[in-house]
């Protein structure tokens, strides 16, 4: 397994070289530059999926952008689904993740100073995304069964109430308290990392499960919206995305009672619509 150590040298290429050397070899740099590369990589993805499917123009961009893709622009392949659901969990929830992946790197790098062995942050990062990955499977086989039912007879006409059931879910689950437990741990990494502070790279590898599991907790209501706002759609994606970082980084409980009670409204509001029998 990749480890780091308070020993290495940078190899005698001339000071540019060291220099860069040396900074390449700082945990904090290494976990900057993975959540870099891999949410940039979903995120190009996706954005190229969409100007794939979009009309010409910059207008046929920006609708795109606020459409979910049609089953027919995926081909209807499982393993394209799936592949479009790891790029957007790496687009919206690895960036949720910074806060966490820096701080361990801060806190490796005084332990390397300090001339102690660590572990790379890359293996922390790949035990978080291997929840998530988890989870783009169960999303890929539900997304898949919902395009197998769409043509059934009927159908159609549980869409608006299983979106206003996802939105009052989404916003009850924000006044919960395994939310706030979650929540709470995802916002508190220092402590986790102080506590559960380990050199092994397998140890390493089961805290980055256990922060993915928090952030699963914390995100999945959000998470489920995608299949009422339209799987896919990246200004969703980008929305949602926002308020899971914003949430994550704010100390006080405002915020998230704030995102429920709009979450019920949108709710509650799809049912008054549906019920009036505006929209069928």
């Amino acid at each position: 397994m990749t480890q780091l150590s308070a020993d290495t040298t940078p190899m005698s290429t001339g000071p540019w070289m060291a220099g860069l050397a040396t900074t390449l070899a700082r945990p904090r740099w290494i976990a900057f530059a993975c959540m870099a590369v891999l949410t940039a990589s979903g995120w190009a993805y996706l954005l190229l999926v969409a100007m794939q499917q979009a009309p010409a123009g910059a207008s046929g961009f920006l609708d795109a952008m606020c459409r979910a893709l049609p089953a027919e622009a995926t081909g209807g392949g499982v393993a394209i689904i799936a592949t479009m659901w790891v790029a957007m969990t790496l687009a919206m929830m690895l960036p949720t993740a910074g806060p966490m992946i820096l701080t361990y790197g801060e806190i490796a790098e005084t332990a390397q100073r300090q001339g102690q062995r660590i572990v790379s942050p890359s293996l922390l990062i790949a035990g978080y995304l291997t929840i998530w990955i988890g989870f783009s499977a169960f999303a890929t086989l539900a997304q898949a069964a919902a395009m197998s039912l769409a043509a059934s007879p009927g159908v159609a006409s549980i869409a608006m109430p299983a979106s206003a059931a996802l939105f009052l879910a989404a916003g009850l689950y924000q006044f919960s308290a395994l939310k706030r437990a979650c929540l709470r741990a995802c916002q508190q990494p220092f402590s986790f990392f102080f506590l559960n502070w380990t050199d092994l790279p397998g140890g390493v590898f089961r805290l980055g499960l256990r922060q993915g599991l928090y952030c699963l907790g914390c995100c999945i209501a959000m998470m489920l919206l995608m299949f009422a706002a339209g799987a896919m759609n990246v200004v969703w994606m980008a929305l949602l995305g926002l308020v899971m970082l914003i949430e994550k980084m704010t100390v006080s409980a405002i915020f998230g009672r704030a995102i429920g009670t709009a979450f019920i409204a949108v709710g509650l509001t799809i049912v008054a619509v549906w019920g009036s029998g505006l929209v069928s």
